[in-house]
């Protein structure tokens, strides 16, 4: 049996949608015994929620086998008071952080969604409050840095752009919390009690999550859904180790593998 670390949005569905086939692609996996685990930069929503949407769109799965960033920084950032840039829904999920607005020792960037809260959260005077507190000595987190993700609308800007910017401002870099970070993915394996060669991580994003799991010692899927772009894949190093066209696809191929039938 192999264990298994799901990648949500452009894996599972796009804003909302759920993929043809995901549905029915985790189903036959949990049938076969793999071990499974939902990661997630998502730092948009709170995990419960996000979990009772993955079940709406017709998901099998319980919120504790839900891996999200918000729950990294609690464990991280326990005990310093923190400027927090994050959308409100996942503030809930900070509980036990003391949240400030100045005198920060730690400043925390989360990401975007869709709606026109970014707006507000990530706004000149909000940013400028966070260049303050890191170059009076705050330390500097961010949930994630990815650029950007897919939605039904088309390709949208994430909290990376921020993070990037605050970066050059200030001098420091900030360290990163969810996905490719290795502390995230240890976290991962710890809680399926696995070991990174008999892992799997299925994901959308070539160029962020193909890498980092493929020095941490993971094997690699990649879905042609979500962010994905045949360009990136064309000058990825390392590529990862297959290519599907969707999560559909994949338990066929584990099988084949994992049966000798089939070879990188």
């Amino acid at each position: 049996m192999a264990c298994i670390l799901l990648d949500i949005d452009g894996v599972l569905h796009v804003s909302g949608e759920p993929i043809p086939g995901a549905s029915d692609a985790v189903s036959e996996l949990r049938r076969a015994g793999h071990a499974l685990r939902f990661v997630t930069n998502n730092s948009t929503r709170p995990r419960a929620g996000l979990a009772e949407e993955l079940r709406e769109m017709g998901f099998t799965l319980e919120a504790d086998e839900l891996q999200t960033t918000p729950g990294a920084a609690t464990h991280e950032l326990a005990g310093k008071r923190v400027l927090a840039l994050v959308m409100a829904a996942v503030v809930p999920d900070l509980d036990g952080l003391e949240l400030v607005g100045h005198d920060a020792e730690a400043v925390l960037i989360g990401g975007c969604d869709e709606t026109l809260e970014p707006n507000q959260v990530f706004s000149y005077m909000n940013l400028g409050r966070a260049f303050t507190e890191i170059q009076m000595g705050a330390s500097f987190y961010c949930l994630h840095k990815n650029k950007w993700w897919q939605t039904s609308r088309g390709p949208m800007l994430d909290g990376g752009a921020f993070v990037a910017g605050l970066e050059y401002a200030t001098g420091v870099e900030a360290t990163v919390l969810g996905k490719p970070s290795p502390s995230y993915f240890a976290a991962a394996l710890d809680a399926l009690d696995a070991e990174p060669e008999l892992t799997w991580l299925v994901t959308d994003d070539v160029e962020a999550d193909v890498r980092s799991a493929r020095l941490f010692g993971m094997r690699t899927a990649l879905v042609r859904t979500g962010k994905f772009r045949p360009e990136t894949l064309e000058s990825a190093d390392p590529p990862p180790d297959i290519v599907v066209s969707s999560l559909a696809h994949f338990p066929a191929l584990l099988e084949d593998d994992l049966t000798g039938g089939w070879a990188p």
